[in-house]
Formats: structure tokens, C-alpha cells, sequence
């Protein structure tokens, strides 16, 4: 039987930071530092059925959502570097993203893992964020899918798609890299990867 798991809690600004997480979920956010200020809706969401949960259909029907930086961070990414994307490959990017904050190889902030590199041309790891155009979003029903996807993500959605992949990159090239690089999965336009472990020997 498909279940779909929603927490939704309404607090204010100081309220949402004070209040004690009350189920595994929120506890998670919680402790991620994932309580937003700036919104006094914060949605927790559990996809038990992947048919459901990364339907086009069943993400339309989610409630709009809001949230801080590294929410806007995190929805600009999905909206550059994957709104052509499948639901699921939506969710996969963000997957990828997510990851690196957890790894101690990157940055340990949404924000700072994908300006990780701006500043110098195309020496970026998100080439939009380097490439000397202007970020313009000019769809904002798609921005709105991928406001809702990085949502769920910073606020705790369990991450199942790409086996801890670190990096991807479109089937459209084959950076030198990849070829060292374990792939973990492809979804849609894109491949996963981890980076080999290293294996010390004594």
C-alpha cells in the first residue's frame, strides 16, 4: 500500500528554532540545522513509494513552499542544473548536493558546496555559477517544482537514488575524471558517481 508520510508544524520564526523536534524526522532536520527562519511552514516529508513520490503528478500536488539560504540555494541549483530533468532526477542533483555537505572532502553548507570554485571562469564546481552570465529565472512554474523537491531535501528526505554519489555529469560528456570515479547509477540525462576509496596499506 503506497504511504506518503507529511509533518507539517506551524511556529513562529523564534518558536520554530526553540521548539524541541517531536518525531525522527524533524529531530533530523533539526540537528542538520534545517529550521528555517524565514518561513513559519516548514514540511517534512517521507517517501515511502518512489512511483509516488517522484511523479510529476504527486509533486504538483505538494503545497508551494518557502524557506532560507540554503533552501534558495539548493532550488537555484535544481533550477540550472536539472529543471529539464525527470522528478527523479530532480531529487538525484539534490541528492548529489546533499552528499557533499556530509562529505569532508567539500564545503559543509548547501550554499558553499555549489559556489564552491565561483569566482573564476569556469573553475567552478556548478558551472552556471561561473560561466559570466547572470542567473535569470525565467520559468518560474519550474523553479516552483524545484522549490518544493529542494525543500523536502534540506529538511530531511531519505536519499536513495544515487548511493552516495558526490558527482554527476550529462550523458552528453565524458570528463576524464569519471573514468577513475565508480558510477553509481544514471537517472535520466545524468550519471552518478563516487570517488575511488583510498586503501592504505601497512
Amino acid at each position: 500500500m503506497f504511504r506518503i508520510l507529511l509533518a507539517f508544524f506551524m511556529a513562529s520564526a523564534t518558536a520554530a528554532s526553540a521548539e524541541a523536534p517531536t518525531n525522527e524526522l524533524e529531530q533530523k532536520a533539526h540537528a542538520n540545522g534545517n529550521l528555517y527562519s524565514e518561513t513559519r511552514l516548514a514540511t517534512y516529508v517521507y517517501v515511502e513509494d518512489t512511483k509516488i513520490g517522484y511523479s510529476r503528478e504527486w509533486l504538483d500536488a505538494q503545497p508551494a513552499v518557502k524557506g532560507g539560504d540554503e533552501w534558495a540555494c539548493l532550488a537555484e541549483a535544481l533550477y540550472f542544473e536539472a529543471r529539464g530533468e525527470s522528478v527523479k532526477g530532480q531529487f538525484a542533483v539534490a541528492e548529489v548536493i546533499l552528499n557533499r555537505v556530509d562529505s569532508p572532502r567539500f564545503p559543509d553548507t548547501v550554499c558553499d558546496v555549489i559556489n564552491q570554485g565561483t569566482g573564476r571562469k569556469y573553475q567552478c564546481q556548478f558551472t552556471y555559477t561561473c560561466d559570466g552570465f547572470k542567473e535569470i529565472i525565467n520559468e518560474p512554474r519550474a523553479f516552483k517544482r524545484v522549490g518544493k523537491v529542494a525543500k523536502m531535501m534540506v529538511s530531511g528526505a531519505p536519499r536513495k537514488l544515487t548511493d552516495g554519489a558526490t558527482f554527476y555529469h550529462t550523458r552528453a560528456v565524458n570528463p576524464r575524471w569519471s573514468r577513475k570515479f565508480t558510477r553509481t547509477t544514471s537517472i535520466g540525462q545524468h550519471h552518478f558517481y563516487r570517488p575511488p576509496t583510498r586503501v592504505t596499506l601497512n
